[in-house]
């Protein structure tokens, strides 16, 4: 349940530190802007806290460049969670402008696009019911096929590089700004080392050139979300 009262965020707060056993949280997300809380009320309990030593740093997730502006008025904010990848680029328009301006840091999450941009997914590609793909129309077979082609491209530009396609495609998320921090998911050591080797893979001006005029010639099929669902409704609030 979404509820970002200030006295719900104190007891979360509060809980949290007592069964991590620690005095100060380094980071704290508010994880989706609940509509029914002005974000000045939540960005002033944040400040109260961190004047506590409770929190040291906070950040947003998933929101909107207009509750971004006004909870940064309030407490500066430190982070700003969003889905980024080549699969999804929305936050290129105003989102990342936003956060350069006002000298805040960017973590994409899912920069792999759940996992799609390693080649290792394809329209044959099953999902069991507790795999929330298994819900996005993005990941629907039909989808899969036609975007099959964004994987194709990165599979080239990874041959070239002497990489796999997930290095290339942290790489290319690493290499946009100098302050964008990507947070992959994975469950294998393997995949974890993969990833780390990633910041080892460089991108020359010319080939990010290349691969971004390659990029926007293809059109990604298939909405994040399903429509009219809560987690369509909670974005970019």
């Amino acid at each position: 349940m979404l509820d970002s009262k200030p006295e719900v965020i104190r007891k979360s707060v509060e809980g949290s530190l007592k069964r991590l056993k620690i005095e100060t949280i380094d980071l704290y997300y508010q994880h989706r802007v609940d509509p029914n809380v002005p974000i000045e009320e939540v960005a002033g309990v944040i400040q109260d806290l961190i004047k506590e030593g409770k929190i040291r740093d906070w950040g947003l997730s998933e929101a909107g460049v207009e509750s971004i502006r006004r909870a940064h008025a309030v407490q500066p904010l430190t982070a700003v969670e969003s889905e980024y990848s080549m699969m999804w680029r929305s936050p290129e328009n105003e989102l990342l402008p936003t956060l350069k301006e006002l000298e805040i840091g960017f973590v994409p999450f899912a920069p792999l696009g759940k996992g799609f941009l390693t080649g290792t997914i394809d329209k044959y590609t099953t999902f069991g019911s507790d795999d929330f793909r298994s819900k996005q129309p993005r990941f629907q077979s039909e989808n899969l096929e036609a975007n099959q082609v964004l994987v194709e491209l990165i599979k080239r530009v990874a041959a070239e590089k002497n990489a796999t396609p997930a290095q290339i495609a942290l790489a290319w998320v690493l290499a946009q700004m100098s302050w964008i921090v990507p947070i992959p998911g994975t469950r294998k050591l393997e995949r974890l080392e993969e990833n780390i080797g990633a910041v080892d893979v460089e991108l020359t001006t010319e080939e990010l050139s290349d691969l971004n005029n390659a990029l926007s010639k293809i059109e990604v099929v298939g909405d994040r979300y399903p429509a009219g669902s809560d987690y369509a409704k909670r974005v970019s609030k």
